[in-house]
């Protein structure tokens, strides 16, 4: 039986009504994304349809999911709640903290030994309050979400921008910063602006070398890293109902790498599958009492243009397997040939020296059998692997059933690594070299979401190309990046010239998913008495101490950092070695913005001090001002805070002074982390005028008095010569947004209203 089945129905019962009244209000139609949009108001009494891109609407999520990394954070902000248990239902997963090195057992058990500290109080916390908590190596939070709570039709959150994978099983969720998922935690409605609808019509068949995550990758080529931001993509037609249910959660689950708020696909045969396979009868069967209500109107999907904002059409039968990378997830290259030109044109390593398979978007059942068909072929061919090789199971369900099936035991026989079920090297977790800023210069293939510079072993001249699994799996045979198993041959150990041939694997286990541990803990029904203890000497928790507001008289604020081109979450905040520090706001607060990059001297972690005129670290300047008693300001490039939801990316640089981030555009999620922590983010009125700042700039804010929804801020800039320049910046803040600067942040807004 799923979890929180009677919570299902009741989102069942009234979603027939509240959607007829929404087609009623609108006038038209309905997609699938706004019938679960409008079936999960705050208020149902709406009497208004709203306008996408421009209103913000309060929400009512069905439950909410935290990672131990964000986790942390979130949990030490609901704690100053006021709250006994939390009002939603709400998992927390273990899945970040757990650094691959030499494989599951060793790896795990070093992870319990370096962050038990950590996991106890994840552990203490849910079960005081109310949470569901999967412990370390039960599997990565989103496959774990996938076999046990998404359910059609649905809406969720999670504190974990890939939380849009369950967007695979019809629901709509949506990775959000830890004070947002704390608002709807104690109660409150979660508030979103109404998004853009982006429709992507899939026709034909996947076959042959094709996947599920090679539909993702065109689509990045094609939006671009940040064309999604603030819409929901939406698959619909034959190819999308052609598809697995784990490969629908491949395609949602990466539609965070073009800034999409969610994706999702209408509720069809491939999930009554997965819900049954999963054990989840009872949802199958209460989804199909309203099925023609979890999927979008017929009159839209045969005349998608007239619903949709903007409208993609891909046809699966002449789609050809993609290479997307290196350092960015939307750059698109063909297997082969095209890959060998561009390569050698941007003088990419062409030998892969590892493969990797595994991460929240290609870690299912179906992606190891698959994969495992071509590592079958390599030692029935005589050919071994030309490059290391790495698997990370989804979850425990799904190490356990391939285990049992013999899957393992393939990747095994080759030599592979089986990781712990948890993320590892997707996130930076990956002991892979001893010093890797000094690391060389080389190539990896992973079938991960993401690559940007750094991410996956802290090597900025590592170059990450992202694939399907079974992609992976043939080009780490070969051991070249262009390779082309559809074409090229490969000599076998007995000198023969042979081909790979397609891959083929299961959808769902053949006999049915096996488990004996799945690690989950439920929480006591009378937390009360649950101890919590985090002592003042940690330097991996801290309890927090609730901002002071900033105030309306900003002046004489000095510029931080002028960050030049592409800087996101990872840049602001890195991930990899820090992820100890993410329950310590004053430890991790020594990695922000280092690895963003100094507009005026091309630096990273190298900013002037206004102070004494010397060059210092970041953090350090950072922490100077704030000595003084001087606030700061962030300025930025386009798309600033792409990447994870990563909170921490909002709160050091609140915790070390700064005011305001004022940039040419925000990544949606970063721009509400910003709110939420009682800062302003703004965007420059005019783009060019990111140019007028100099180095030397001192900022008064000149009518922040009158801050107010809809009118721009103007902003004076000093120049160390005595001349001025009026910047007029923008912003999206609303009459609750304003109310959250002026309590110094959304928490402290919350725990007054519950005193």
């Amino acid at each position: 039986m799923a979890f929180d089945i009677n919570v299902i129905k009741e989102v069942y019962r009234q979603m027939p009504g509240r959607i007829e009244k929404a087609r009623q209000l609108v006038g038209r139609p309905l997609t699938l994304s706004e019938k679960i949009l409008y079936s999960h108001l705050w208020d149902d009494n709406s009497s208004k349809a709203f306008e996408r891109g421009k209103d913000y609407v309060d929400f009512a999520p069905d439950r909410i999911a935290l990672q131990d990394a964000t986790a942390q954070m979130a949990l030490l902000q609901f704690m100053q709640a006021g709250k006994s248990k939390v009002a939603v239902p709400t998992t927390t997963h273990c899945d970040h903290l757990i650094q691959a090195k030499n494989g599951a057992g060793t790896d795990l058990q070093s992870a319990l030994n370096t962050s038990n500290e950590v996991f106890n109080f994840l552990e203490s916390v849910s079960n005081k309050y109310g949470l569901g908590f999967w412990k370390p190596g039960a599997g990565i939070i989103h496959q774990v979400v996938l076999e046990n709570y998404a359910f059609p039709g649905g809406m969720m959150i999670g504190t974990d921008s890939h939380t849009v994978n369950a967007g695979g099983l019809g629901m709509i969720a949506i990775g959000v910063g830890g004070a947002d998922a704390v608002d709807v935690m104690a109660g409150m409605a979660w508030e979103l602006k109404f998004p853009k609808l982006i429709g992507v019509k899939l026709t034909g068949k996947l076959s042959g070398w094709t996947a599920p995550k090679d539909v993702i990758l065109k689509v990045a080529g094609i939006v671009s890293a940040k064309g999604g931001t603030g819409a929901i993509v939406e698959y619909f037609g034959e190819g999308a109902i052609g598809m697995s249910c784990t490969g629908k959660g491949t395609i949602c689950n990466m539609g965070a790498e073009i800034g999409a708020t969610t994706s999702t696909f209408g509720y069809d045969e491939s999930m009554e599958r997965y819900l049954r396979a999963t054990e989840r009868a009872d949802v199958a069967d209460a989804a199909n009492t309203v099925k023609e209500h979890l999927t979008g109107d017929a009159e839209v999907y045969a005349n998608p243009e007239n619903y949709f904002d903007q409208v993609i059409e891909i046809n699966l039968s002449d789609l050809s397997p993609l290479l997307n990378g290196p350092f960015t997830p939307d750059l698109s290259t063909k297997v082969g040939s095209d890959m060998n030109t561009i390569a050698n044109e941007n003088q990419w390593p062409l030998k892969v020296e590892w493969g990797l398979i595994g991460s929240c978007t290609n870690s299912s059942y179906e992606d190891l059998s698959r994969a495992a068909s071509i590592a079958q072929q390599a030692l029935d061919k005589g050919l071994g692997i030309k490059a290391e090789f790495g698997i990370n199971p989804g979850s425990e369900k799904v190490r356990y059933t391939a285990d049992r099936d013999g899957i393992l035991s393939v990747f095994e026989q080759l030599d592979a690594k089986i990781f712990t079920n948890a993320c590892g090297p997707c996130i930076g977790q990956w002991a892979r070299y001893e010093d890797p800023k000094n690391a060389p210069k080389n190539s990896i293939i992973h079938s991960f979401n993401r690559n940007f510079a750094k991410r996956a072993d802290g090597n900025p001249n590592t170059h990450a190309f992202v694939a399907s699994p079974e992609m992976v799996a043939a080009i780490t045979i070969a051991g070249r990046l262009d390779f082309n198993p559809m074409t090229d041959s490969l000599v076998n150990n007995e000198g023969e010239m042979v081909m790979l041939d397609e891959p083929t694997g299961w959808e769902l286990p053949p006999k049915g998913f096996e488990v004996k541990d799945d690690g989950y803990l439920a929480p006591e029904e009378d937390g009360s008495g649950v101890l919590i203890n985090v002592s003042p000497e940690s330097e991996r928790l801290q309890l927090l101490v609730p901002f002071e507001p900033l105030g309306n008289d900003l002046s004489g604020v000095k510029l931080l950092i002028k960050a030049h081109g592409k800087c996101t979450t990872d840049h602001i905040s890195m991930a990899g070695p820090w992820l100890r520090y993410r329950g310590h706001l004053d430890n991790i607060s020594n990695n922000c913005l280092i690895g963003a990059v100094n507009a005026y001297n091309m630096k990273t972690n190298f900013v002037k001090n206004h102070l004494n005129g010397e060059y210092d670290a970041v953090p350090l300047t950072a922490r100077a001002y704030k000595a003084a008693n001087i606030k700061t300001i962030v300025v930025g490039d386009h798309n600033y805070g792409e990447g994870s939801s990563r909170e921490h990316a909002a709160m050091e640089p609140r915790h070390l002074g700064v005011a305001a981030v004022i940039v040419k555009s925000f990544a949606r999620i970063h721009e509400t982390n910003l709110k939420k922590q009682g800062m302003l983010g703004l965007t420059f009125a005019t783009e060019s005028d990111y140019d007028l700042i100099q180095e030397d700039d001192t900022f008064n804010f000149v009518d922040l008095n009158e801050f107010s929804a809809e009118k721009p801020l103007t902003i004076e800039a000093i120049h160390a010569d005595g001349s001025k320049d009026l910047i007029i910046a923008n912003h999206t803040y609303n009459g609750s947004q304003i109310e959250w600067y002026n309590e110094g942040s959304a928490l402290n807004l919350i725990k007054k209203q519950n005193a």
